[in-house]
């Protein structure tokens, strides 16, 4: 389970992500940045992912409190995810050509890196198990359904939008008004009520 130290890390950045959604939802609704409207449940579910992958994992990597075995496959994890950031930033805001199948070809990527590091510390999972070993699992699981979860969404939008993500006009977000983005801003909101859950019971249970 993670230190006191981390869970206070992470409380503090999990206020930083919700200060931060605010701002970004005034940007993309209110000043129309570029990408398009973000729906609430959208919202949510993208400061949950930047939270969780970009914040907690390397967080939970760093801890000596952790598991090594949970530690090593978090921490690879982690730094695959922020090269991702970078890259589909520059996608994004400086060629404008990113397509969501180059995210779901990462998020393959990282689903396999999780379950092969779940493999290679296989001698520590299937033995007997502690309470910070069953965290440390609880944790990893949550991290592949995220990544799931992922694949799911950007299928869905990339239909959704006949593939226009790219380009000065591309849309990246899933807004409220728009008949095409109804449900996966249904189906959005249904998952986001367990996701969130089962990050905010697992943060608790380590905080006992």
């Amino acid at each position: 389970m993670p230190s006191p130290h981390t869970r206070a890390l992470l409380a503090i950045l999990a206020a930083v992500c919700i200060v931060a959604a605010a701002g970004f939802r005034h940007a993309q609704n209110v000043k129309g940045s570029r990408g398009g409207r973000i729906s609430g449940p959208k919202l949510a579910w993208l400061f949950y992912a930047v939270f969780l992958w970009f914040l907690a994992c390397p967080l939970v990597a760093l801890d000596v409190a952790v598991p090594e075995e949970a530690r090593g496959v978090l921490g690879a994890f982690a730094a695959f995810m922020w090269l991702r950031g970078v890259a589909e930033l520059y996608l994004l805001y400086g060629v404008k050509r990113w397509r969501p199948p180059y995210g779901v070809a990462h998020d393959v990527a990282c689903i396999a890196l999780v379950l092969g590091g779940l493999f290679w510390g296989r001698a520590r999972w299937l033995g007997v198990l502690g309470p910070e070993d069953l965290w440390a699992l609880a944790f990893l699981g949550l991290v592949l359904v995220s990544l799931f979860v992922e694949v799911a969404y950007a299928a869905l939008f990339f239909h959704a939008v006949e593939g226009r993500t790219t380009g000065e006009d591309g849309i990246w977000f899933a807004d409220e008004e728009q008949a095409r983005f109804r449900r996966i801003n249904r189906l959005t909101l249904a998952l986001n009520v367990p996701l969130y859950a089962g990050l905010v019971g697992l943060l608790a249970v380590g905080a006992w």
